[in-house]
């Protein structure tokens, strides 16, 4: 697909969701896409990222923030939902409920952000266990694996549109 082919709002529709409720990214590399500098797909991707990478700490938070914890029954975006029932959280028992709760409480109020995990592929104890460990972390080097996470799942969402 030529994405340079796409209107200004075409591309921000169809591109906009892939990092969520942030469509500042996709905004953010438009001039190259109108110029037709992102019509590879990898380009486009590296180039989404960069935008992310670039952008202020008080930026990366709020899309770190705008991701929804995970087995919430939260109002979240059609993508989100998406990939949390392909790993199985929408089935979750009562008792994994519960530790996706407790664990959700338990990391929000360590980071001051939900925990971001691509959990394509992943199943719910794998998740769990990502949780568990991923406590350990110390702030910043949780912030970056957020933020690497977050580019993963970009990825993911990507593909799925090129």
């Amino acid at each position: 697909m030529r994405v340079s082919a796409l209107s200004h709002a075409d591309f921000l529709a169809r591109f906009g969701p892939v990092y969520e409720a942030s469509p500042w990214v996709a905004e953010g590399v438009w001039p190259a896409v109108e110029d037709g500098a992102l019509d590879d797909s990898a380009a486009l991707a590296e180039a989404l990222r960069a935008e992310v990478d670039a952008a202020p700490r008080e930026m990366k938070l709020a899309l770190i923030r705008a991701h929804p914890q995970l087995a919430s029954r939260a109002r979240m975006a059609e993508a989100s939902v998406k990939e949390q029932s392909g790993a199985g959280l929408d089935q979750c028992s009562p008792e994994e409920f519960a530790a996706f709760h407790r664990l959700n409480a338990t990391y929000n109020d360590r980071f001051g952000f939900p925990f971001i995990v691509a959990v394509k592929g992943l199943t719910r104890a794998d998740i769990l266990a990502a949780f568990e460990a991923r406590l350990a972390n110390d702030p910043e080097t949780e912030f970056a694996t957020a933020i690497a996470q977050i580019h993963r799942i970009a990825g993911f969402r990507l593909a799925d549109l090129t």
